[in-house]
């Protein structure tokens, strides 16, 4: 199992939307990422200190090859329609990695 902590912006004023959409996540696409290997998935909102929205988000990865998994689940056409919603709702970091849309964080403690 591997563990995953990102981060994205969030436009003000999809706010509302996004959090609306995650209210009622489409069951599709929760049952796509199960099939991915993603569990014990997480997404949290702060409003920081510049006055911008974040999304912080935390999952574990328990399959063997996380980077057909999520070509799987990018080609996934559900996936697809829900990501159209999504994005617009959200702000990449200017310093994110080439091809990240979410930018990774670094685990730095975990406790057992």
């Amino acid at each position: 199992m591997k563990r995953y902590g990102m981060v994205i912006g969030l436009n003000q004023d999809k706010l509302d939307e996004y959090k609306r959409l995650h209210a009622a996540v489409w069951p599709e696409v929760l049952k796509m990422i199960k099939a991915c290997n993603i569990q014990n998935y997480s997404i949290y909102l702060r409003k920081l200190e510049d006055g911008r929205h974040y999304l912080f988000s935390y999952f574990e990865y328990v399959g063997a090859d996380f980077a057909a998994d999520m070509a799987l689940m990018a080609a996934d056409p559900t996936t697809q329609k829900w990501w159209s919603h999504c994005m617009p709702c959200q702000q990449p970091l200017s310093d994110r990695a080439t091809g990240e849309w979410w930018a990774g964080m670094e685990e730095v403690f975990h406790q057992d």
